[in-house]
């Protein structure tokens, strides 16, 4: 193997990695975001569990950081939860950090 392929190797491995490591990152991030959201439509224990589990699906069902936004809104919407869009795309910049630094520290 030349030293060419080994480092594209190397950089597809990495992309892999960088890749796995984001789509963790992201879910974690929706599960917190889901409890969070969860506390403000006034859910607990197995309710907010549940409710985060929807949030983190989402994603399945339509791709993106939008369909999550949305959900969050609509449900918000519904129950009248007084927050803006601003406040929930902090809160989702907040957990995404958060999520990051729980899975570097394991």
């Amino acid at each position: 193997m030349s030293s060419f392929d080994k480092r594209e190797e190397g950089f597809e491995k990495k992309f892999a990695h960088d890749e796995e490591l984001r789509f963790k990152a992201l879910a974690r991030r929706n599960k917190l975001l889901g409890l969070w959201a969860a506390e403000k439509l006034g859910k607990s224990g197995d309710e907010a569990d549940a409710y985060a589990k929807s949030v983190v699906i989402v994603v399945f069902e339509e791709a993106g950081d939008e369909s999550v936004f949305r959900k969050v809104r609509k449900d918000f919407d519904a129950a009248g939860v007084q927050q803006s869009d601003h406040q929930i795309r902090r809160t989702m910049d907040e957990l995404l950090a958060t999520a990051i630094e729980q899975i570097k520290t394991g």
